[in-house]
């Protein structure tokens, strides 16, 4: 039977091409053994897997469903659609360095969500390649331990959504409250 492989980027407007490089990259290596997803958004198209600009909704949970390993970017609701499917995503956060994003938010977000367990991080091609292998066929084994530190969990959906929720308020608590033009205008009285 042939693993399944699926890749998300998102539809942000910013190009994410180094991950559909180092997508095209592992579809090459795996072989024919392994079926490759990519839905690309403004990306470019990846050469070596199958690409799709943009899923629709049913499409993407019916891809999610049938996955063995799945690979997104840093965004919270794409991250959130995985884990719902009942997968660890392999998360690549977009880098703002690179013209894939307007800020590090993914960076901070990816790095928090790695440290808690809910996402296996890759920082890098070699990262990727692992995290994908040991996916594969090393995580449902009850005894294999994930690479780079990462916390291989059996929670629920709901507990992974609420945690994630929890970790996401404590990320926003950190940051300085800004006010509004509104809120500047009527003072102490600032509405949320």
């Amino acid at each position: 039977m042939t693993a399944l492989v699926v890749a998300m980027v998102g539809t942000d407007h910013h190009p994410f091409d180094r991950l559909i490089t180092w997508m095209d990259d592992l579809a090459f290596r795996l072989g024919p053994d392994v079926h490759v997803v990519v839905q690309h958004g403004a990306s470019t198209a990846p050469l070596v897997a199958e690409g799709h600009a943009f899923l629709s909704q049913h499409e993407l949970a019916e891809l999610l469903s049938r996955a063995d390993a799945v690979v997104c970017h840093g965004g919270p609701g794409t991250v959130m659609d995985a884990r719902n499917a009942g997968h660890l995503p392999i998360c690549v956060a977009r880098d703002p360095m690179r013209g894939e994003h307007v800020d590090g938010h993914q960076q901070r977000f990816v790095a928090m969500a790695g440290r808690t367990g809910l996402v296996a991080e890759a920082r890098s091609r070699a990262d990727l390649s692992r995290l994908v292998d040991w996916t594969l066929h090393d995580a449902p084994a009850s005894d294999a331990s994930p690479p780079l530190g990462v916390t291989a969990s059996g929670d629920t959906p709901a507990w992974a959504c609420q945690r994630l929720s929890g970790e996401l308020d404590l990320l926003w608590g950190s940051r300085p409250t800004r006010r509004s033009s509104v809120g500047r205008f009527l003072g102490s009285r600032v509405l949320r």
